[in-house]
């Protein structure tokens, strides 16, 4: 990697965002220069190779092959083979009469750390849908090889990550590799037609921004004795740092997202506060249940984001954008004046349904020989902006973006195996560490 810098190793916020809109703008010029080229003049079939068979992976996969593309899953690969059987009969039954479109033999089935290589190469695309912690070598072997790529979010847990995801990225521009990022709202009817009347100038320009992701509780698994260390936290990763980079990153950042999109931005800090006020047994590892960050752009606006899971505690999922002239209500597509009066109301019956519009377009560029897709960089950056938000509640102080980047933090294990140690343990009665703000030292 050392040998393919380009102009994408950014060494702060501001190139960062500078380049993201620079290759951003130069896409559509740009034609493929992989075999992607012949797959609509020969009528080849486009084969995919899963990473990741939970549950979102399934879905991933199930969209993929329901584009209307010549479209094959050839190979999977998971770091449990119950995960991958059960994921690989759910597409089958999900797909229907189209369900010849999974020819996975039993030795395209891989299991392991080490599984996806070999899937990888079997494929013309890959889909990259493991606990995020593992994205960033995912992604990387994947435009090492010359794949086109669909990635979940987020694309990281940690700065250390974000910096690999960003060389990576690189590379995959200068092989012209289409890269779609599961950030949907980005392909969503509604957030695109308010997108549009914003940049418009329907509200002005943009003085504040409120962001949620406020829900119930989620899934645990329960531990089994014959679980190692890590097989327990891997079957459990939401709840650890190294593999989910705790909701605010791993949920939230579709809200951040939103923001930053909107903004044309990302935050110069982010200065938050957050605990563990109802998820507090043992089964809940070290991340907080709740997180409420200010983020900071250069100039001056403020992004508010709250995030929390507390059962039966009102839900709430949504942006607001405010402006000068008036204020966009994304969640219910609607942009009224400073006094109330409606501008604008986006018509439900043009709603689609976002990730699969997501892979219906990524393969449509890949059929037609188009490199389109460059989703990495701006999954880079709604990632690092969460990634700073949970350094800010974890420590309690403010974080400068910049300083984050530069950081080097990196919260992942030495070893990737069953039987190695997770960078996080419990302690004799099964309770995790977790962060103590203004006690918890993250970046100085």
């Amino acid at each position: 990697m050392d040998t393919e810098k380009s102009q994408f190793h950014v060494q702060g916020r501001r190139d960062f965002v500078k380049q993201s809109s620079l290759i951003a703008g130069s896409l559509l010029a740009m034609p493929i220069l992989s075999k992607a080229t012949s797959f609509e003049a020969k009528g080849d079939v486009i084969k995919i190779a899963l990473i990741g068979c939970g549950g979102r992976g399934t879905g991933a996969a199930t969209q993929a092959l329901s584009t209307k593309e010549n479209v094959q899953l050839v190979a999977m690969a998971d770091a449990f083979p119950d995960r991958l059987s059960d994921s690989y009969n759910n597409i089958k039954e999900a797909l229907g009469d189209k369900a010849s479109r999974v020819n996975v033999p039993e030795k395209n089935k891989f299991i392991g750390f080490d599984a996806y290589k070999e899937a990888i190469a079997l494929a013309d695309v890959v889909i990259l849908a493991t606990p995020p912690g593992f994205r960033p070598i995912h992604f990387e072997e994947a435009v090492k090889q010359g794949k086109h790529i669909f990635m979940e979010k987020p694309v990281a847990t940690d700065p250390a990550g974000i910096k690999r995801v960003l060389d990576a990225a690189a590379v995959a521009n200068t092989k012209k590799l289409n890269v779609v990022v599961g950030l949907q709202r980005r392909y969503q009817n509604s957030y695109l037609e308010l997108y549009k009347r914003l940049k418009d100038g329907m509200i002005g320009d943009i003085l504040s921004m409120q962001v949620w992701w406020n829900q119930g509780a989620l899934w645990v698994k329960p531990r089994k004795p014959e679980y190692t260390e890590m097989e327990y936290q891997m079957r459990n990763w939401y709840y650890f740092n190294w593999l989910c980079g705790d909701h605010i990153v791993e949920q939230h950042i579709h809200n951040i997202d939103v923001g930053n999109w909107f903004k044309g931005d990302t935050p110069v800090t982010a200065y938050g506060m957050g605990g563990r006020a109802i998820r507090t047994g043992k089964e809940y590892g070290e991340i907080f249940d709740h997180h409420s960050v200010e983020y900071r752009y250069s100039d001056g606006v403020v992004m508010n984001s709250q995030c929390r899971h507390w059962k039966d505690a009102a839900s709430k999922v949504d942006e607001e954008i405010v402006g000068t002239k008036g204020r966009i209500y994304c969640g219910a597509g609607k942009i009224v004046d400073a006094k109330g009066k409606v501008l604008y109301q986006f018509d439900r019956k043009k709603e689609n349904n976002p990730y699969q519009t997501e892979h219906d377009e990524l393969f449509a560029a890949i059929a037609a020989g188009k490199y389109k897709f460059s989703d990495a960089l701006h999954g880079a950056q709604a990632t690092l902006s969460a990634i700073i938000g949970r350094l800010s509640t974890y420590s309690g102080q403010i974080i400068h973006w910049d300083k984050a980047l530069e950081s080097g933090l990196d919260i992942h294990p030495k070893t990737y195996a069953f039987d190695a140690q997770p960078p996080v343990l419990p302690d004799a009665d099964g309770f995790y560490p977790y962060a103590k703000p203004g006690i918890t030292k993250y970046i100085g």
